[in-house]
């Protein structure tokens, strides 16, 4: 099957404006965190208050957006997310304005955390209107519609830091923040515009329904997959650069991250250009295994190029994964609570990520790179073991779309 299949879903009517709008937005948020370090270090000459204040904005972002998400679940996506980005703006107005007065560090975590609580899940809203979008009979196209989401995230998370440590670099870091919070307003509203393809609000009785789907097995574990996904990338964050560090070649941490990155989103692409064989849970539990068979090598690479391939392998795995992850969240969930059911997909890789990056750092300093990489290891092999769990139910009951 060729690449006609995307065409084919981005000419449906409104899909294309609705995607590439909150593509754009994307690479704001993509930018936000880099950009909170560029700005608070610039300012305070201070690697230490920069991470507290970023870590302010991760944990709101996390803890706030699923509430967030469950106002746009009852009231709509088209009439929350405009004030939404309205406090956005005024919570990054506070933080530039709170980091050029030199104020004490308190308030600039708290304004972190503002910017953090207001920002919005695009990509979840995205997805959520690709669920919308794609039911029934074109129920089959979904997971190219989230193999498209897979490839536009990687996308922005390769272009955003790199954009904003342009700009941080070259001229006043609070332009980096500017840039970002441009782009998350500009292509938030320019979402919120598009009104034909927005999912359809549900009434009380539906929405006591989906309060409980969120409590579903099923659902449960793709929260645990998306948790251990993060463990992975916080994991692999500190173990790479680390390995760079051993070999006395530190500036080739970032080949090494774009190696990965690469085969990542040629996997992407790939997956969803075909339609597969074979039941959602099946193929979790043949990728999620894959990722953790692809993760051993990494324990014993000693070579630059044998650590690039290695990474390359295991960035194959990561977009089925995610892509699935997604499918199985839409099956398992009802429709009116899909947002906050994306939502809690990427706080808990979020999460993970977070707990990883600590974690893996106390194994580094007394192991070595080596062990952050059994962390990484550990944390796929127990995503395969949840996702092959999860398989005999999958077969039994199927999956349902409500």
């Amino acid at each position: 099957m060729s690449s006609a299949t995307y065409r084919t879903l981005l000419r449906t009517p409104g899909a294309a404006a609705f995607f590439l709008t909150a593509t754009v937005g994307r690479v704001g948020i993509a930018m936000t965190s880099l950009g909170i370090i560029w700005l608070v270090h610039g300012r305070t000459d201070s690697y230490a208050v920069a991470g507290l204040v970023t870590g302010g904005f991760a944990v709101a972002e996390a803890l706030v957006g699923p509430q967030l998400a469950r106002l746009i679940d009852r009231f709509g996506q088209t009439r929350v997310l405009p004030p939404v980005l309205l406090a956005h703006t005024t919570a990054v107005v506070s933080l530039l304005s709170l980091v050029e007065s030199g104020s004490p560090n308190w308030l600039m975590v708290g304004a972190g955390a503002l910017v953090g609580a207001t920002i919005p899940q695009l990509g979840a809203l995205s997805s959520a209107r690709w669920s919308a979008l794609l039911r029934g009979e074109r129920a089959a196209e979904l997971p190219t519609g989230f193999a498209l989401e897979s490839l536009s995230n990687g996308l922005c998370y390769l272009a955003g830091p790199a954009l904003v440590t342009a700009v941080g670099a070259s001229s006043d870091p609070a332009h980096g923040m500017v840039l970002a919070t441009a782009l998350v307003v500009g292509g938030g509203l320019a979402f919120a515009a598009q009104h034909r393809t927005a999912p359809v609000t549900a009434g009380a009785a539906e929405r006591k329904r989906s309060g409980r789907s969120l409590l579903r097995p099923d659902f449960a574990a793709q929260v645990g997959v998306n948790l251990t996904l993060g463990l992975y990338f916080g994991a692999m964050q500190v173990s790479v650069t680390a390995f760079a560090m051993e070999h006395g070649t530190a500036d080739t941490a970032a080949p090494l991250y774009a190696v990965s990155n690469c085969a990542s989103l040629l996997a992407g692409w790939l997956y969803g250009l075909r339609r597969w064989r074979g039941s959602p849970h099946g193929q979790l539990a043949f990728a999620s295994t894959g990722l953790a068979l692809s993760c051993l090598p990494l324990l014993v690479a000693d070579s630059l190029p044998g650590m690039g391939l290695a990474l390359a392998v295991t960035g194959l795995a990561i977009p089925p994964i995610l892509v699935l992850s997604s499918v199985l969240a839409t099956a398992s969930v009802h429709r009116a609570a899909l947002t906050q059911a994306f939502t809690w997909l990427n706080s808990a890789s979020s999460a993970g990520a977070a707990g990883a990056a600590a974690m893996s750092g106390h194994a580094v300093d007394a192991y070595g790179a080596i062990g952050g990489f059994a962390l990484a290891a550990a944390a796929t092999s127990a995503m395969a073991v949840l996702a092959m769990a999860r398989v005999r139910h999958g077969v039994r009951h199927g999956v349902r779309h409500e």
